[in-house]
Order: structure tokens, then sequence, then C-alpha cells
């Protein structure tokens, strides 16, 4: 994956009415494993990951890299949101040369419901636009991902195209900061 560009790392705490983001740390770890082992979580996203394959391979510091935020909930990791580069030989692509910022982000099943996710999405969508003015960010999600797509309309992204990967439909969209604000 490419780096995010020129954004000073780590940024201090993003705060919102409910949520701290901030840069993961050592006892983010159990949650990173959480995440990534829950069929939940993991139900358009390839399905789980075996949890001992996880604790050999997840760092002490999980996700420690620009772009990361660890989603913080009264003092406890409930998920992450993502700005990273989209990789050039996937589908879907503003342009030819692809690598365009892409939101992404996993929340375990316990945080589900309450618009965690269009907070933590949205703080980090407002630290990517004052960091890099101007660029557009990507987001895509399967179809059938209720979820993810309602999601992403409420935060402003427009749908670019449909295709095919992982065997199922996945709808590309952007969000251009110029004309588009999330909806309330």
């Amino acid at each position: 994956m490419a780096e995010l560009g020129p954004v000073a790392w780590p940024p201090p705490p993003l705060t919102t009415e409910r949520l701290v983001l901030r840069e993961s740390r050592a006892g983010d770890r159990a949650a990173f494993i959480e995440l990534f082992a829950s069929s939940e979580v993991r139900t358009y996203l390839g399905g789980p990951r075996p949890r001992d394959e996880l604790e050999r391979a997840v760092p002490e510091i999980p996700g420690r890299r620009p772009g990361v935020f660890v989603i913080e909930l009264d003092g406890a990791p409930v998920g992450t949101v993502m700005l990273d580069r989209r990789d050039a030989e996937r589908p879907g692509h503003l342009g030819p040369e692809g690598g365009e910022a892409e939101l992404g982000y996993l929340l375990l099943p316990g945080a589900w419901g309450r618009g965690y996710a269009a907070e933590a999405c949205a703080a980090a969508l407002d630290w990517f636009a004052a960091a890099l003015p101007g660029e557009p960010v990507v987001l895509c999600t399967q179809t059938a991902n209720d979820r993810s797509m309602r999601l992403a309309a409420k935060l402003g992204f427009a749908e670019v195209e449909r295709f095919e990967e992982f065997g199922a439909e996945q709808w590309f969209g952007v969000r251009s900061f110029g004309d588009a604000t999330p909806a309330d």
C-alpha cells in the first residue's frame, strides 16, 4: 500500500462528541484481533481470519501507520477508521493511475447501531480535508452491505460505478470536498 502522502503523523487525537480517534498503541492489540476474527465484522470482507493466525501475525502495536486511527469510546478501543491509498491493480478508480485516498472502517459489533461509525468517519474525513486540501476520497463496499451503503450516503459519497470483485457486486463512490458535505 502506498503512503498516504505528506501529512504530519500522528496528529493530536481527534475528539468528537462521544469518541476519540488516536494513533494505535500496544493496548489495542486485542481489539484489532477481535475485529479481524469476528464473523460479524468480516461478513462483507472475506470472512473471519483464524484467531491463532492473528495471534501470530498482529504486531504488538497494530495499525501504526499514517491514516490509521483507533476509535476509542469511554477509554476503550471499539474500532478503527483508515485512510489508505487504493491499490492501482484493483478495479474502481477516478483516473487511470489509481492511488486515490480510500476510507475504510471496522467497528466491534457491540458498537454498531449507535452512529459511532458516522461520527468517527466524519472526523477522519475532516482531518484528511485539512491535511490534504482538495483531494477527493473514495469508498468501496459490497452493495449487499446495507449499513455501509447508508453510511456512504450519509457521509456525502456519490456513486461512480459498480463492478464485480471478490465474487460480489461492489459499489464505488467518491466524496469531493469542494462540492459534497455530509448529511445531517
